[in-house]
């Protein structure tokens, strides 16, 4: 299988030769889980796009710095290309900002939580239970880094995971699309040097917490896994049809 990363940010310099960038983090997370995936890396910032969509088999929209709402051309792009990808059914993942602007491009609602920032470990509840979801749990635990949440699931939308911070926290469309609101692809020790890099923007009582929950548990890689089971399982469902 070949993943198609959709780049919409890029981690911030001071970090990049410690951390990667965030290609580089996805690559090792799923690599982790299935060695033998590809990827080919497209800066949709610049304007970079594949010539086909039959170029990957499934793309994945990362999260960012941005906000779906923002207003800027390169947001528009990447709102058709998520068009065209639904006309034609094909397999897409979002993380974070690629949560919030597939809900924004089908139909559903982003905007600005009242909640205030998730910064940190961010605790999820299952609601249903799918025969790709190998290996089980009933809640998980992932990295988050947000502002904006979605806050309306497009019309066909099947809610998977919620929590009181964040009720849409997941979700899937047919057997085509996935998404979560987590950064399964972060490490703790990126996410806390975030943290201490962004304190003035999140205020000492967001770091102090976002810090404190880094002592949890986390589950990136089950998560990665149920990705891929979820593509796995739609492509083969499409070939044999």
């Amino acid at each position: 299988m070949k993943i198609g990363i959709l780049k919409c940010d890029s981690t911030n310099e001071q970090f990049r030769k410690e951390h990667g960038d965030y290609p580089d983090m996805f690559i090792s997370l799923f690599q982790s889980v299935e060695p033998t995936l590809e990827f080919e890396t497209y800066d949709v910032i610049l304007g970079e796009y594949p010539k086909k969509l039959q170029e990957n088999d499934v793309y994945l929209i990362s999260g960012s710095r941005y906000g779906v709402n923002d207003g800027d051309k390169w947001i528009d792009d990447l709102e058709k290309f998520v068009l065209e990808l639904q006309h034609r059914k094909h397999p897409l993942i979002g993380i974070c900002f690629g949560h919030q602007m597939i809900a924004k491009a089908l139909g559903g609602k982003t905007e600005l939580a009242f909640q205030g920032w998730g910064a940190g470990v961010q605790n999820y509840q299952k609601i249903l239970t799918e025969p790709w979801m190998v290996p089980d749990l009933e809640q998980f635990s992932i990295l988050s880094f947000h502002k904006d949440q979605v806050t309306k699931l497009p019309e066909d939308a099947v809610l998977i995971a919620e929590s009181d911070f964040c009720p849409y926290s997941a979700y899937y469309i047919g057997e085509w699309l996935i998404s979560f609101q987590g950064h399964p692809e972060l490490t703790k020790d990126y996410v806390r040097a975030l943290l201490h890099h962004r304190e003035n923007i999140l205020g000492q009582e967001v770091l102090e917490s976002g810090i404190k929950s880094l002592e949890q548990q986390i589950q990136p890689k089950i998560i990665a896994k149920w990705i891929l089971n979820f593509i796995d399982n739609g492509i083969a469902n499409k070939q044999g049809n």
